[in-house]
Order: C-alpha cells, then sequence, then structure tokens
C-alpha cells in the first residue's frame, strides 16, 4: 500500500491544507515522506457530523456484526503485512521483535473484544419483574441494559503506534461498546497510522457499516484536537499521552455546554517497594531485575519504574551498587522522537540538581539516544521536595533512601497517584506488606508483587489505570476487557410494552446473554 499523506475522513482520503506532518526516523534524525498536511476545523467537523450520521444504526448493531467487525480490522491489519513493520520501525527507532509482538497485542485485543461483546455481560442486563399485589406499593415493571454514549475521540500515543494508537485499546473498546470512533494520529508515526487507518476503514466497508464509523485527522499543535473534543457530536474522549496534553482536553471538555468524561492516561512513576528480607536475601538480583525493566524499550513505557524505595542499610547500599554497575553496562537506545529525547535530557539534569547521581550508562553514538541515569535521595528529601516526583519519561530513576519502616509509611503515602506499585518481598516481609497495602491500594491501579510493572497483560483482570495524575479518572481502566465500560452509559426501562422492548430485555432473552432477573443470576 502506497502512503498518500492524506487524512481519512469516512470512506475519503482528504488531503489537508495546514501545517505539515513529517515523520522523522529518530536514529538517522532524516526526515520521511510523504508530508501530511494538517486539516483545518471544518475538516474536523465534517469527520464528527459523519459519526454522528453513523451512531444511530452503529450502536445497534447485532453482536455478531459488531464482533465480526472487529475481528475484520484485526485480519486486515495483519494483511498489512511487512510494510507495516518497517514503517513503524523507521518512523520510532522501536525493533522489529517489539514492534511484531506490539502488532500481535493490538490483533489479540481487537479479537479479545470480539469475544467480549459476543458473551454480552457488557450490557449488564437487570430485570425486575412486575409486582403488581406486592404492600403497601406495588413494584411496575423495569428492566436495565447499558448503551454507548456516543462518538468517541481517541488520541494515538507516541510510545505505542500500534497498540494504543489508531486502532489501539481506546479504539478497540470504544467500537466495541458501540461508538463510532475519530481518532487524532499521533505526529511522531503519521504513516503507521495512515496504514492502520486505511485497514481500518476497509474492514468498515467490507462489513457494510455506515461510513462514519470511523475517520483518521491529521494536524500538528493543538488546533484539530481542541477542536475534536470541542465538537458537540462527541461524546467521551481517549487519551494516552502528558500531563500538560491530557489537562488541556479535560478543561476543553468540561467548558462545552455539554462537559463529557475524558479518559487520560497521563502521569506515572511506578513505585518499587524493597522490603527488608527480600533486599537482604537477594539485593544483587533485584538489582539486575530492575535496571532490565528500567530499560525497557528505552523506557519509555508508562509503567516504568521510576522510583525505587527502601530502608537505609548495608543491603540497600549493595543494590545501588549493582544497580549502578547494571546502569554502567546498559547500551544506550535510541528514543521515540527528537522532542521525547530533548525532554528526557532536560528531566534528567532538573533531577540531577534534586538528587546525587549514582551511575550514567554510556553515550550513544547516534542521535537521540537514552542514556540510562540512576539517581538516589534521602527519604526526608523526598517528602520535602515535591519536584523528585517529577515523571521523567525515558530509562532514568530515583532511589530513595528511608531511615526505617515508617519513613517508607509516609513516603508512601506521600506519593501521587500511580499506575502501578511493586512489593518485592519474601515470607518475612508480609507484615510490613500487610501495612503497605491499603496505602497503595489508594495510591495505585495495580499492586504487584514480585515482578516489574513493565508488561501490560490484555486480559479481563487487567487494570491500567490509576488515582490522578496516573488518569484522569480512576474508576477506569485502559487496558482489558472491562475498558468497555467507560463508553457505556445505563438505561432504565419502565413498563414499556413488549414490542418496545431491545432483545437483550426481552423475555424470552433472543441475544442468549447472562441477567439479572428479581436478583438472581440466570
Amino acid at each position: 500500500m502506497t502512503l498518500q499523506g492524506t487524512s481519512l475522513i469516512g470512506q475519503q482520503a482528504v488531503t489537508g491544507d495546514q501545517a505539515i506532518i513529517r515523520a522523522i526516523d529518530p536514529s538517522t534524525g532524516e526526515a520521511l515522506a510523504p508530508d501530511y498536511p494538517g486539516l483545518d476545523r471544518d475538516a474536523v467537523a465534517r469527520a464528527c457530523e459523519l459519526a454522528g450520521a453513523a451512531f444511530e444504526a452503529y450502536r445497534e448493531t447485532s453482536l455478531e456484526a459488531r464482533a465480526a467487525f472487529l475481528e475484520a480490522i484485526a485480519a486486515e491489519i495483519e494483511a498489512l503485512g511487512e510494510p507495516l513493520i518497517e514503517r513503524a520501525m523507521a518512523e520510532t527507532g522501536l525493533p522489529r521483535a517489539r514492534l511484531e509482538g506490539e502488532r500481535g497485542r493490538t490483533c489479540g485485543q481487537l479479537r479479545l473484544f470480539a469475544a467480549v461483546v459476543r458473551a454480552g455481560e457488557w450490557l449488564d442486563v437487570r430485570i425486575d419483574p412486575a409486582l403488581p399485589e406486592r404492600q403497601p406499593m406495588p413494584r411496575v415493571d423495569l428492566r436495565q441494559r447499558h448503551v454507548a454514549l456516543g462518538p468517541v475521540a481517541v488520541f494515538g500515543a507516541s510510545n505505542f503506534p500500534l497498540a494504543f494508537s489508531v486502532a489501539g485499546g481506546d479504539t478497540a473498546s470504544s467500537l466495541a461498546a458501540g461508538c463510532p470512533v475519530v481518532v487524532k494520529a499521533h505526529s511522531a508515526h503519521p504513516g503507521t497510522s495512515e496504514l492502520v487507518g486505511r485497514a481500518v476503514q476497509k474492514a468498515v466497508a467490507g462489513c457494510g457499516l455506515p461510513e462514519g464509523v470511523f475517520s483518521l485527522l491529521f494536524g500538528a499543535g493543538r488546533e484539530v484536537g481542541q477542536a475534536l473534543v470541542a465538537d458537540p457530536r462527541i461524546q467521551a474522549v481517549g487519551f494516552t499521552g502528558s500531563r500538560a496534553g491530557g489537562l488541556a482536553l479535560q478543561q476543553t471538555a468540561q467548558n462545552r455546554p455539554q462537559p463529557i468524561p475524558v479518559y487520560a492516561e497521563m502521569s506515572s512513576i511506578n513505585p518499587v517497594f524493597l522490603l527488608p528480607e527480600a533486599l537482604e536475601a537477594r539485593a544483587t538480583e533485584l538489582a539486575e531485575g530492575f535496571v532490565g525493566s528500567l530499560n525497557m524499550g528505552a523506557g519509555q513505557f508508562c509503567t516504568n519504574p521510576g522510583l525505587v524505595i527502601g530502608v537505609k542499610g548495608e543491603a540497600l547500599d549493595a543494590f545501588v551498587a549493582a544497580a549502578g554497575e547494571a546502569v554502567k553496562g546498559s547500551a544506550a537506545q535510541t528514543m521515540l522522537t527528537p522532542g521525547i529525547h530533548a525532554a528526557y535530557a532536560d528531566g534528567v539534569g532538573a533531577l540531577a540538581g534534586e538528587a546525587r547521581e549514582i551511575a550514567r550508562g554510556p553515550v550513544g553514538e547516534g542521535p537521540h539516544q537514552c542514556q540510562t541515569a540512576l539517581f538516589a535521595t534521602r527519604g526526608a528529601d523526598f517528602l520535602r521536595d515535591e519536584a523528585l516526583q517529577a515523571e521523567v519519561f525515558g530509562a532514568s530513576a530515583l532511589v530513595v533512601e528511608c531511615a526505617d519502616l515508617d519513613e517508607m509509611h509516609r513516603v508512601a503515602h506521600h506519593l501521587e497517584g500511580q499506575l502501578t506499585a511493586t512489593l518485592q518481598l519474601d515470607d518475612g516481609d508480609l507484615d510490613a506488606a500487610r501495612a503497605l497495602l491499603p496505602v497503595l491500594e489508594r495510591k495505585a491501579g495495580r499492586v504487584l508483587a514480585n515482578g516489574w510493572p513493565t508488561g501490560v497483560e490484555v486480559c479481563h483482570a487487567m487494570v491500567h489505570g490509576g488515582p490522578f495524575p496516573a488518569t484522569s479518572d480512576a474508576r477506569s481502566t485502559s487496558v482489558g476487557s472491562a475498558a468497555i465500560q467507560r463508553f457505556l452509559r445505563p438505561v432504565c426501562y419502565q413498563n414499556l410494552p413488549a414490542g418496545l422492548l431491545p432483545e437483550a430485555l426481552q423475555d424470552d432473552n433472543p441475544l442468549k446473554v447472562s441477567r439479572l432477573v428479581d436478583g438472581k443470576r440466570e
């Protein structure tokens, strides 16, 4: 498939007339063809108009038709073959194996949502039959199901050009819920976005769906994104990116005459607590595992372990020494974009001014390479200095040396909201872990033991979210089957004639979905 440098509005390829986006190969600094001219506000409005026109028909597609559509998207993405991987490698500097795995994850989550749609449990059907003889008050017939919110604006992420972008988790869960999607492509990988967008566009046509079910927009700066969120036909937003970007979209969404929810994943430093017995028994092993997780993808994961917390002593000293040696042996890696590399360098520079340096990795030979960095500070200083909680997006971490377990608890209480919190513990640490767990439940969306937070399984039980600033809404997840709930709302039907009831609520249950009837699961 030849790249054309166009946005996709429904089934049309549209060439913009605004500022041009040019992909950059971060490993060389060279620009990649073609150019992607941005759209104006009128073009954004056309995409939203098509999405609004498609909504009524798409939200009532059969469970089978919608599931088949999600599977068709996965098949079309796979059919892109080698050109997709090659373009993504050129635009991101990521290795082939990582991108092939991400393509598999992207298609896997589309198929997961297809299975979720078919099962129908997301409808959350509840039926309370009429009780006309009940005293002192009769009960009317009440039935509830969940319905789609409406068209959703999805913003592609820089660090996952496939799994969190055009056909990533936000798009998959929105489409599964019955919501048309308008995607704002990330400027870091426009060619990858166009290829995937055309695969989705082809699936829409092949499944006979209204063209407004999907559009893909390009635009430099904030104008297209702000216009998209402000459009009255958009009813929810999915975003993965910086805190500043997420908050700007949230403000726009709240300033509308009709405010809408913004599900923004923004900032997390993912603390790791090294409990005393585990640290005493396996300091070197923990240090090696930590640096391996820290360096994964040049640290450009939202679950990257950027904070390590332990009690000062010989065991923590041994951990720090071993981690420092591992950092010194960590090869530099190309970062996703020149802008991300510049921000990383600024963040490391700021951290160097606040904490003591433990080690730096080798300087890279090419442009835009991440030099791994490890710093340390005292627990008391961490508690005094809010700047030490700032996320540095890349392979940089801070070790917090606490005076004792009480100070470790104070540090835990002091933390902002996080995507993850990790406990490294042995059997002798159970009491200390039990005391920390209630704090960590309040601080993080996922608490894990004796592992590392990088790597997010796409499954039913996963939570990828957390209290602010990890996300803008801690009640939801952006990964896993529960992500569909973000784009649904409940509707109750009272005393409707049988002929007006949606299929999911009819007495004979033609969809064969699980239902709660008079308080009992059927």
